[in-house]
């Protein structure tokens, strides 16, 4: 299979494969795999302090869910996340994912946006009703507006919105103490973009274009369908949903041959660290079926993304389905403006 990648150019100044740089005004940016990785598992690099605020509230959701937990607090909340996700069967997830995409499709009336009636909308509803929320759907459209504002510093308009969101989920909910709905409601806020993100690149990269005459197998045995869930891995490793993730650095430590004085801000790109030539052989390359130790999309260390394999579940359900009924149309492709996630705006495809 060939596919023509999006060259994911690192930022200005900072080549990848090069050592940590400082860039004025926006702090650390770190490219190497074994740098991106050395910061993931050194306790020094913790996650951005957030403020709190009353109950109910996105600051108190941000401050009391394990992603921005502090080092004391992070291993009780993380327990939260993980307990909740053991009780779901990854393939559970991957079916009722199918099963709503083809419900989907059946009534799309020949087109359909991947992004808007697909992505975000079928794993949010999935995961919802399997975590006990009374109305999966509306708790989906609650975490939509929730996920806008997730990360600080944004709009104070989609805060307000958010703070309302964030109440709605409270009473969507099962019964628990509020700092376990809260994790719960963190695992859909979690789940929301980086998904959707996944799907949507995959959904880009790998359905055929419409119009596009269909593939004949060559003479002979006809080759071995790939994988949907092997097709997924090279999208997480070649386009990441999440192209990097924040950290400051407690105190004084060397990475990368780099002195990092204390409270320095650092941007960890699991973009380029997922393109690191000393780890991934041909890392432009295209290889389904492929390993690829060492992929960096997730995380690793005590903050790696518990959820890995729902994650990639109910991606595989969506898009396991696109592939056999759908093909994109010849719209430029899109994203959303955010500092570290790539998440296309809308993906329109042809329904067969």
């Amino acid at each position: 299979m060939t596919l023509a990648w999006p060259d994911i150019a690192p930022p200005t100044g900072t080549p990848a494969g090069e050592p940590p740089t400082f860039v004025a005004g926006r702090g650390w940016w770190v490219t190497r795999h074994a740098d991106v990785r050395a910061a993931l598992t050194d306790p020094v690099f913790q996650v951005p302090a957030v403020d709190s605020g009353p109950p109910g509230s996105l600051a108190w959701l941000r401050a009391t869910v394990s992603r921005f937990s502090p080092p004391e607090r992070h291993p009780e909340r993380r327990t939260i996340g993980v307990s909740a996700l053991a009780a779901l069967h990854p393939d559970e997830l991957r079916h009722e994912a199918a099963h709503l995409t083809a419900a989907a499709l059946d009534h799309a009336g020949g087109r359909l946006d991947v992004m808007r009636d697909l992505a975000r909308r079928v794993p949010l509803r999935v995961l919802a009703g399997r975590l006990g929320f009374t109305d999966p759907a509306a708790a989906g459209t609650a975490v939509d507006v929730v996920a806008a504002a997730y990360h600080p510093g944004v709009d104070p308009a989609l805060v307000w919105r958010a703070d309302r969101a964030v109440a709605a989920l409270v009473a969507l909910s099962p019964p628990a103490p509020p700092e376990v709905r809260a994790n719960l409601i963190g695992l859909l806020v979690q789940a929301c973009d980086a998904t959707a993100g996944l799907i949507g690149a995959a959904a880009h990269h790998l359905l055929p274009p419409a119009g596009d005459p269909p593939d004949l197998p060559p003479a002979g045995d006809p080759p071995r369908p790939v994988a949907t869930a092997d097709l997924l891995a090279k999208v997480l490793r070649l386009d990441p949903p999440v192209r990097a993730t924040r950290r400051v650095a407690a105190q004084g430590v060397r990475l990368g041959g780099r002195d990092l004085p204390a409270d320095s801000l650092v941007l960890l790109r699991f973009d380029a660290a997922n393109r690191d030539p000393d780890v991934f052989a041909e890392p432009g390359a295209f290889r389904p079926g492929r390993p690829d130790v060492g992929l960096l999309t997730f995380g690793a260390g005590e903050r790696a993304c518990p959820g890995n394999r729902h994650a990639l579940a109910l991606a595989a359900g969506v898009l396991g389905v696109l592939r056999q009924r759908c093909r994109r149309t010849g719209s430029d492709l899109r994203h959303e403006p955010h500092p570290t996630l790539r998440v296309p705006t809308n993906l329109e495809v042809t329904v067969q």
